[in-house]
C-alpha cells in the first residue's frame, strides 16, 4: 500500500529540530507508525501481530486524525488474497477520512500471516476473525465494531457476525460474498480445477496455491446462511451483475435472511470491482458512515 505522508511544519531551532528528527525516527522504528500521527493530529497507521487460529496474523490498524474515540471496521480479504488488495486499502482510507478506524488483516496461511495455506478452511478463518474482534475490543477509544468482507471474506464476515450476535456487531458489509463456495465444493470444482467431491485429494493445486482436503470437506457442509441469519443488524451487500465467480444471486439470498438488509447491484461489474474499485469502496464506506456515526 502506498502510504500518504503529511508534511508537518514546526518552528524549531536547529538543535531542537535535530533532536526532534532523532526522536521521531526512533519512534517510527519501534512503534511501526507510518504516519506522523502521534500528538500531531494526523492519521495513524500501525502494523500489529494478532494471535490467530494457526499462528500470528499480520494486521494493519488505521485510526482517524484528531479523534480519541471512534467506531472501527474489521476488513476481511478473499480466497488466495491478502489485506493489501486495492479494494480493501481504499475502503480503509475512505473510512479514515470519515472518522472511522479499521483493522485489515491476512488470514492464516495468506499474505504475511503465519500458517500454511493448505491448512486454511472457512471455519478456521472465522476463528481468525473472532480473534481479531477480541483484539479490537481491547483497543482504547473503540466505541463499536462493524465487519466487512470481500468474496470468501464476505462469507467469513457474515458467519462471524452470526456467531458473535447482533449486540456485538454494529453493521455488516458484504462485497461480492462468495457463498457459492459450498456449491462448488459439492460439485468438486474450485477456480476451474475439478476433483472428486466424494474423495477429494489431500492437496489440490490451484493457481500456485495448495488447497487442502479439509477446506473442501468443511465447505461441503458449511451452514452459511443458517449461521449468518443469527445476525440481524444493518447489513449491506454490494455485488456486480457481471460477476462470474460468485453470481450476484448469492447477495440476493443474503438479503432475504436479513430483516435490515439492502443490496446494491452494480451493472456489469465483476467479482473484484475492477471497473470502479474506488466507487465500490466508497459505497461501502458511505454505508458505514451512515450507520456508525
Amino acid at each position: 500500500m502506498e502510504i500518504q505522508h503529511q508534511t508537518v511544519f514546526l518552528a524549531f531551532g536547529g538543535f531542537a529540530m535535530r533532536t526532534f528528527k532523532r526522536i521521531l525516527g526512533l519512534s517510527l522504528l519501534t512503534l511501526g507508525l507510518f504516519t506522523m500521527g502521534a500528538g500531531m493530529g494526523a492519521a495513524q497507521s500501525q502494523e500489529v501481530a494478532i494471535d490467530g487460529d494457526h499462528g500470528k496474523l499480520s494486521a494493519v490498524i488505521q485510526r482517524p486524525a484528531g479523534k480519541t474515540e471512534y467506531p472501527l471496521v474489521i476488513i476481511m480479504h478473499g480466497f488466495m488474497a491478502n489485506k493489501e488488495r486495492p479494494l480493501l486499502t481504499k475502503l480503509a482510507d475512505d473510512l479514515e477520512k470519515d472518522g472511522i478506524a479499521s483493522i485489515r488483516f491476512d488470514f492464516n496461511g495468506q499474505g504475511q500471516s503465519e500458517g500454511r495455506f493448505q491448512d486454511m478452511t472457512v471455519v478456521n478463518e472465522i476463528e481468525d476473525a473472532k480473534a481479531v474482534y477480541a483484539y479490537a475490543r481491547k483497543l482504547p477509544g473503540v466505541t463499536s465494531i462493524a465487519l466487512a468482507g470481500h468474496s470468501q471474506g464476505g462469507v467469513v464476515a457474515s458467519m462471524t457476525a452470526g456467531e458473535l450476535g447482533t449486540q456485538k456487531v454494529k453493521a455488516l458489509v458484504l462485497m461480492a460474498p462468495a457463498a457459492v463456495l459450498r456449491e462448488d465444493a459439492i460439485r468438486g470444482q474450485i477456480f476451474g480445477v475439478h476433483y472428486d467431491p466424494l474423495n477429494p485429494p489431500e492437496i489440490i493445486d490451484v493457481r500456485d496455491h495448495k488447497v487442502g482436503a479439509a477446506y473442501v470437506k468443511t465447505a461441503q457442509t458449511l451452514p452459511i446462511y443458517e449461521t449468518a441469519s443469527q445476525y440481524q443488524g444493518p447489513a449491506y451487500m454490494i455485488h456486480g451483475t457481471g460477476d462470474v465467480i460468485a453470481p450476484y444471486t448469492y447477495s440476493l439470498r443474503y438479503q432475504r435472511i436479513y430483516f435490515n438488509g439492502k443490496v446494491h447491484l452494480i451493472d456489469g461489474e465483476d467479482h473484484t470491482f475492477s471497473h470502479d474499485t474506488d466507487g465500490a469502496a466508497k459505497d461501502a464506506a458511505d454505508f458505514f458512515k451512515e450507520i456508525l456515526k
